[in-house]
C-alpha cells in the first residue's frame, strides 16, 4: 500500500465516441392517438444526437456508476451527516402504489392512506421528541431552521415584542444556523465554547438580554459532546425571554434515550434523511420537519394533517384532511413536504425497529463512536477528549509533518474509505470529524482505526504519499477549488477546454 503507483489520466470515452450511424435504443409503441405534425417553430434544424443500442447506454452509465462511493459500497463516516444504511424495505414501501400513483391535488377522499401515515408521523415524532405539534413540510434541515426562526419572530411579534432582533448560537453550532438567521435580517451573536466543550455559561450570561429572539444550539453538539449544563443553558435564555431552539441533525445519538422537549426545547428540527434512513447522498431528498412547544402550536406552517371526522373504532375509519393552525406563518413548501422521497420512508424506518429499536440505534451509535474514539486517541490529538456521543472530532496534524487535514482523508481513499468531513467545525485545527454511526460492525471499525494508524506513520515517514493521494483511486487528487470556479455542465468536454 505505501508504494502504490500513481495512476494515470483516465480519458473515458464520452456517449458521442460510442455512436454509430443506425443504432437504435428504444423503439416506441404505436401512437394512440392521431398523427399530426409538430409546429416547426419548435424544431431544431440539426440536433447530433448519439445513435447508440440501449445495452451501449446502460453499460455506459453502469461504467460511470462505478466511480461513485456510497453507503452500500463502503464505510461512510461523515461527521454530522449520519450516513447510515438504508434498508432496501424502505424502497418498497414507497413504491407501494397506493403511495407512488397518487397525487396532492387529489380531493381527500382518496388519499386517506397518505394522510393516515402523514398523521402517525406527526404523532410519532411528537413521541420521539417530547414536542406537542408537528409539521412535516420543511424539505430539509436548513429549511427547517428557517421555518423554526420564522416562528420564533412571529411568537415575538404576537406579543407586540418586536425589539428582539439577536439570535444567540454557539460556536460548535451547524454552520447553517447563522444563515438561517442571517436570511431574516436578525443578527447572530456567537457564544464560545468552555474547555470541556460545553456552552461557556459566563459568556452566555453576558449575552441574554432582553433583545434575543433566542438560542439554536446543537445538542449533542458538532463536537460530538452532550452539553453537561444543558438545563443551566436552556433556562438563562427563557429568564431573558428567549425561546430555546434545538437543531435536531444529531437526534441519532439521543433517540429513546432523551426528548428534546422535556429539557425545555421550545422548538427543533428534524432530518428525517439522518437519522431515519432516508438516502440524500448527492444533495436529496431531505426532509426536515419541525416540532414546537405548546406555546408555539398556534404558529404551525399550514396545512397540518388533522382528524375532521372520529371515527368509531370499529369499522368506520377516521376522516384524515388538512387543518390550519390560528396564526400560522403560512405555507413553507408546495404541497405537504417529501412525501415518498422522506416521509414514507422514515415511516418505515420507524416502524420496523419500534420504541426499543430506536433506543438501540442510539445505544450503538455512542457505543460505536467511543470504541473509535478510544482506539485513535493515543494516535491523534482530541481536543475536547471526554465520552463523546454519536460522534468526535480529532486533529489532522502531527508535530515535525507538514500533512493536513486534507493529506490524510485523501489517503483514506488508498485504504477504500470514504474521507470523515475535513474542517468542521471551525474551533477544532484541521479538524477530522468522525461519526460511524450504529450501522457499522466492530470488523469495520477496526480496520478504519487501523487505516487511521498506519496513515499517522507515513505521515512521519513519508508525508509526499500523502501529499500526492489518492493514488489508487479512477481520478487522482482533484483541484477542488477550480472545480467549483470553472463548472462544465455538459456530459463531454469541449474542444476548447484548456486544462
Amino acid at each position: 500500500m505505501t508504494n502504490a503507483p500513481v495512476t494515470p489520466k483516465i480519458v473515458e470515452p464520452t456517449l458521442f465516441d460510442l455512436s454509430s450511424p443506425g443504432r437504435i435504443g428504444v423503439t416506441f409503441p404505436k401512437p394512440d392517438v392521431p398523427l399530426a405534425d409538430l409546429p416547426t417553430d419548435l424544431l431544431r434544424e440539426d440536433l447530433p444526437l448519439p445513435e447508440l443500442a440501449e445495452v451501449d447506454v446502460v453499460r455506459h452509465y453502469m461504467h460511470l456508476s462505478k466511480f461513485n462511493y456510497s453507503v452500500d459500497s463502503g464505510f461512510y463516516p461523515l461527521g454530522s451527516c449520519t450516513m447510515k444504511y438504508n434498508p432496501k424495505i424502505n424502497e418498497d414501501t414507497c413504491r407501494l402504489p397506493g403511495f407512488l400513483f397518487t397525487h396532492p391535488l387529489q380531493p381527500i377522499e382518496t388519499v386517506q392512506g397518505n394522510l393516515a401515515l402523514m398523521y402517525q408521523m406527526q404523532e410519532w415524532l411528537k413521541e420521539i421528541s417530547g414536542f406537542a405539534g408537528i409539521t412535516l413540510q420543511p424539505a430539509a434541515g436548513a429549511h427547517g431552521e428557517f421555518t423554526g426562526v420564522l416562528m420564533m419572530r412571529a411568537y415575538h411579534k404576537a406579543r407586540g415584542d418586536h425589539k428582539r432582533t439577536k439570535m444567540l448560537i454557539p460556536d460548535a453550532a451547524h454552520g447553517t444556523n447563522p444563515a438561517s438567521v442571517g436570511m431574516l435580517g436578525m443578527s447572530v451573536v456567537t457564544i464560545p465554547s468552555d474547555a470541556r466543550g460545553n456552552v461557556d455559561l459566563e459568556k452566555l450570561k453576558a449575552a441574554c438580554d432582553d433583545t434575543v429572539v433566542g438560542m439554536m444550539l446543537t445538542n449533542p453538539n458538532t463536537l460530538g459532546l452532550f452539553d453537561e449544563h444543558i438545563e443551566e443553558v436552556i433556562k438563562l435564555v427563557k429568564d431573558c425571554g428567549g425561546l430555546m431552539y434545538g437543531d435536531g441533525a444529531n437526534l441519532n445519538a439521543l433517540l429513546g434515550i432523551v426528548r428534546p422537549g422535556d429539557l425545555g426545547f421550545d422548538l427543533m428540527h428534524f432530518n428525517l434523511h439522518k437519522t431515519f434512513a432516508v438516502p440524500h447522498g448527492g444533495g436529496g431528498p431531505g426532509s426536515g420537519p419541525v416540532g414546537v412547544s405548546q406555546r408555539l402550536l398556534d404558529f404551525l406552517p399550514e396545512p397540518l394533517v388533522g382528524i375532521l371526522e372520529e371515527g368509531d373504532g370499529d369499522e368506520l375509519a377516521p376522516l384524515f384532511g388538512f387543518v390550519s393552525p390560528p396564526r400560522t406563518i403560512g405555507r413553507m413548501k408546495a404541497f405537504h413536504g417529501h412525501f415518498g422521497g422522506g416521509l414514507v420512508r422514515a415511516y418505515t424506518y420507524i416502524a420496523m425497529h419500534g420504541p426499543d429499536g430506536l433506543k438501540d440505534i442510539a445505544q450503538y451509535a455512542v457505543l460505536n463512536a467511543n470504541y473509535l474514539l478510544a482506539r485513535l486517541r493515543d494516535t491523534y490529538k482530541v481536543p475536547f477528549d471526554r465520552i463523546c456521543m454519536h460522534e468526535f472530532v480529532a486533529e489532522g496534524r502531527f508535530e515535525g509533518s507538514d500533512v493536513r487535514a486534507l493529506d490524510i482523508a485523501k489517503r483514506l481513499m488508498d485504504y477504500d474509505f470514504h474521507p470523515p468531513t475535513n474542517y468542521f467545525p471551525l474551533i477544532v485545527h484541521e479538524a477530522l470529524m468522525i461519526e460511524p454511526t450504529e450501522t457499522e460492525n466492530k470488523d469495520t471499525l477496526d480496520a478504519f482505526a487501523d487505516a487511521l494508524i498506519k496513515i499517522a506513520e507515513e505521515a512521519k515517514s513519508q508525508p509526499e504519499l500523502l501529499h500526492e493521494a489518492p493514488h489508487i483511486t479512477p481520478f487522482g487528487r482533484m483541484d477542488e477549488v477550480k472545480a467549483a470556479r470553472e463548472l462544465v455542465l455538459c456530459c463531454w468536454l469541449p474542444e476548447n477546454y484548456s486544462e
